[in-house]
């Protein structure tokens, strides 16, 4: 398996010189800003679903019970507009560039490569539940209704779209790209926004063990789709293979208690007790070897959804 980076050579000097690390500082803080104000929005949301309290079965907790209900999913992920929204911002103003000059050398998202990347990690979520059902295998049809559940299919798809999007325009598009056209160490523009990327998925609810499981699993994940972008120059593949991840979890099997409304089965949340510190070194064991799987799928030169291998349609 030959990696060439070629395509991400041009894609990291593409950037003008505005592009500097003062400028990526204060667009960066301006992408924050837009994105923690739509979230105050969804919490005014939420806000209002306490004081009319709407019906439902309730913990007690009752903000909670709001970001966990159908209509709290759909707010929270529409809250990723933000992101898109904060970096057209700091792109026209900090940076004087277009927003598409972050998809890519081309300017424009690979379709093909979108497609390919979406398959691969279908297939390998599925391969993945197949484990970890073996090591876990309660597993409960979930409460949502499989009219409701086609009905919500496209809302649901679309908003997962805008979030996955979103966070790879960011971390592997915004920060990434002026990161190394500053700095040549992949040390710099592929583990640090990597790192913030994984960071954001800690929760305080589950274990040590268990929240250092997920990190190496997303973490691992992170950096096969900051090699997508090595190899294409292009977010296309990972809009893909992020968006693929993100629907199995959303729609299919979900392993958290706060996003299982529209899932068609739940497995016991990772967030509950129960775990054991073998539990947790299996379940890292699984998402890492479910990410090479996929990097086999999208990288090696006798695979049907190698990417980046012939010129690409665009999106």
């Amino acid at each position: 398996m030959t990696i060439e980076n070629a395509a991400f050579e041009r894609y990291r000097r593409s950037p003008n010189e505005k592009t500097n690390l003062l400028r990526l500082f204060f667009g960066t803080a301006i992408v924050i800003a837009f994105w923690m104000a739509a979230t105050a929005v969804v919490l005014f949301a939420g806000l209002c679903h306490i004081v009319w309290r709407l019906p439902g079965p309730s913990t007690g907790q009752y903000m909670q019970d709001f970001l966990a209900s159908p209509v709290g999913i759909l707010s929270a992920l529409s809250s990723f507009a933000g992101i898109w929204i904060g970096l057209w911002v700091a792109m026209r103003l900090v940076h004087g560039e277009p927003l598409s000059a972050l998809f890519g050398v081309t300017r424009r998202i690979a379709g093909g490569d979108f497609l390919k990347g979406l398959v691969a990690v279908l297939i390998t979520s599925l391969f993945s539940e197949v484990l970890l059902y073996w090591l876990q295998p309660e597993i409960a049809r979930g409460p949502i209704t499989l009219s409701s559940w086609l009905l919500f299919l496209a809302p649901i798809a679309l908003l997962a779209f805008l979030q996955t999007s979103s966070e790879e325009m960011l971390f592997r598009g915004y920060l990434l790209r002026a990161l190394a056209r500053r700095f040549g160490s992949p040390l710099v523009w592929a583990v640090l926004p990597g790192l913030l990327f994984t960071s954001l998925h800690w929760n305080t609810a589950s274990t040590l063990a268990i929240n250092a499981s997920v990190f190496i699993s997303i973490g691992t994940f992170a950096l096969l789709l900051t090699l997508l972008v090595y190899v294409t120059g292009n977010l296309g593949a990972g809009f893909g293979a992020h968006l693929g991840n993100n629907l199995t979890g959303f729609l299919l099997i979900s392993h958290q208690e706060a996003y299982n409304s529209f899932a068609l089965l739940n497995a016991k949340p990772l967030e509950g007790p129960g775990w054991t510190n073998l539990d947790a070194v299996l379940i890292a064991a699984i998402g890492v070897v479910s990410t090479l799987l996929t990097m086999l799928l999208l990288l090696h030169r006798r695979s049907p959804l190698r990417v980046g291998a012939t010129r690409q349609s665009p999106l």
